[in-house]
């Protein structure tokens, strides 16, 4: 029965699936038989947005290449991802696959766009809101995939049936400006009166008023990425605060998974489907967690001797030590992986079956208004209350009240930059993308590992963070473009591997965003 319904299952999403990839030769493909053209919109949404979570947070693009980058995590057996050595069939997989998102997502703007369909539409909800919900989530991925890979194709994607079988790639600042509007403009089309979806949406059940609150919340993360080199950032933020972002945790754009398969997240069934123990909490991130100095590499904390009571809510075995990151695989020792959780036998919070994979918080948003105002206190505070809050009891463990203002007033003084960087990246656990994008934007935190830093002494023997690709001393910059586009759409790709430094196509050309150096850790906001 299991068998049959996972299937069946699988069928149902295949059938809504445009069979799209941005970047493939499409001259001779068929029209495929078994793609109906009426399938419903707000089912081509539940599928698309159930692709997405499970290709972006799942132990592959989030496992082994944003949880590790962010320092979240790391491996306890092969670690070559975590040494930035990419499988060049997973880069080409997920680039591919992400696309074909993309293609769902413009199928149900089509769809509630078309004269010939949008009626027919109209019984699922809203035309006008069910293509403004598809143009906000599909502005969130292209988010995920440029600041993964840079300049990527964006105008010209998703186009085959205009005849465009070669996509050009877009300057990631041009990109920031599209998405920029893209949000602008779907905000402004939304009916709040009216449902987004009737059925199918996971994310916020058809809300259109949350899906508005999204889009305005997510111009505000944007702006905030361009904020040293975009003089208008602060006239963006403006603009979505006075037209309403998130209030509370309520408004948190989440996708719940199911703990009924195949529903469940893709985290769990790494572990416990395909039978593998790969992951545990990294030993930087233990760290800064139970407020303890790095003094392998004389490296202080803003609050040491303070331990962070999301800690046992992140990690199974809180009293433990992370795993040592960066180090080789023969270099990996069994008392190693003893001393580190051991989630296969002791599942933390993420390895729920129907774990919530947050796209968005309020208290994210929250640390973005502290910035926005010169590093205030008050959203500060507002963002550290607002994360306990919402980690807190998702696994059993509750933080108190007085537990929260202690912890609160403890790391609260002189509030600052790094302060703010710190517990934002604390808050985005999980989030494995974002806390990558916003430590290339900040240097922050300082606490991460980088390369030939010291990652632990073992029998004597000091053990560095060495790399297997080049990045020039700090954590990887950008994911190289997938070696397929140098084939199947050669000239863009050439074309977009000539302005990344060095004219290769390599790990550490930086995004536009990114003006960093090594005497400037957070640069200055325009």
């Amino acid at each position: 029965m299991y068998i049959m319904k996972k299937i069946l299952y699988k069928l149902l999403i295949l059938s809504m699936v445009v069979g799209a990839v941005s970047c493939q030769d499409m001259e001779s493909v068929n029209t495929d038989p078994n793609n109906p053209a009426g399938v419903p919109s707000n089912m081509v949404m539940a599928g698309a947005e159930k692709k997405i979570m499970d290709y972006v947070y799942d132990n592959w693009f989030s496992g082994r290449q944003s949880l590790v980058y962010s320092q979240y995590w790391c491996q306890r057996n092969y670690t070559e991802e975590d040494r930035y050595q990419i499988r060049e069939s997973v880069n080409n997989n997920y680039f591919n696959q992400l696309y074909t998102c993309q293609a769902n997502l413009t199928k149900v703007i089509k769809l509630n766009s078309d004269p010939a369909t949008a009626l027919a539409m109209a019984k699922y909800g809203n035309n006008k809101n069910q293509i403004a919900a598809a143009k906000i989530l599909k502005t969130w991925l292209y988010q995920v995939m440029t600041d993964t890979w840079g300049s990527i194709p964006y105008t010209e994607a998703s186009k085959l049936d205009e005849g465009i079988y070669y996509p050009k790639y877009d300057d990631q600042t041009e990109i920031y400006k599209a998405m920029i509007k893209e949000l602008t403009d779907a905000a402004a089309m939304i009916d709040v009166k009216e449902k987004a979806f009737l059925g199918g949406d996971r994310i916020f059940d058809g809300d259109a008023l949350k899906w508005k609150k999204f889009a305005n919340s997510l111009k505000c993360r944007l702006a905030i990425h361009v904020s040293k080199v975009d003089p208008n950032w602060k006239n963006y933020i403006a603009e979505a605060l006075a037209n309403g972002v998130f209030e509370s945790n309520k408004d948190n754009a989440v996708y719940t998974y199911s703990k009924t398969a195949p529903e469940q997240c893709n985290f769990y069934r790494g572990y416990f489907e395909d039978m593998r123990n790969d992951f545990t909490i990294s030993r930087p991130f233990m760290d800064i967690l139970k407020g303890q100095t790095d003094t392998l590499n004389a490296k202080s904390h803003p609050w040491a001797g303070v331990q962070d009571p999301r800690l046992p809510i992140y990690t199974t075995s809180p009293d433990s030590i992370g795993m040592p990151l960066g180090i080789p695989s023969s270099s990996v020792e069994s008392g190693m992986r003893t001393a580190a959780p051991n989630w296969k036998k002791n599942p933390p919070l993420c390895l729920n079956a129907d774990f919530s994979v947050p796209l968005m918080t309020y208290a994210e948003l929250q640390f973005i208004l502290s910035e926005y105002n010169g590093f205030s206190v008050k959203e500060y505070k507002d963002g550290v209350r607002a994360s306990i809050e919402y980690w807190s009891g998702l696994n059993g463990t509750t933080v108190g009240d007085a537990q929260m203002n202690t912890y609160i007033a403890a790391v609260s003084n002189n509030v600052n930059a790094e302060k703010v960087a710190l517990q934002k990246y604390i808050d985005l656990y999980m989030n494995g993308t974002e806390a990558w994008v916003e430590y290339r934007r900040t240097g922050y935190p300082v606490q991460l590992l980088k390369p030939n830093e010291i990652s632990c002494i073992s029998g004597g023997e000091t053990l560095k963070f060495t790399t297997l690709s080049e990045t020039k001393g700090d954590l990887i910059s950008r994911v190289k473009y997938p070696t397929n586009e140098s084939t199947l759409n050669k000239e863009a790709f050439d074309a977009a591997v000539s302005k990344l430094q060095d004219k290769t196509n390599n790990y550490y050309s930086k995004m536009f965003w990114d003006v960093r150096t090594s005497t400037n850790q957070h640069p200055a906001n325009k």
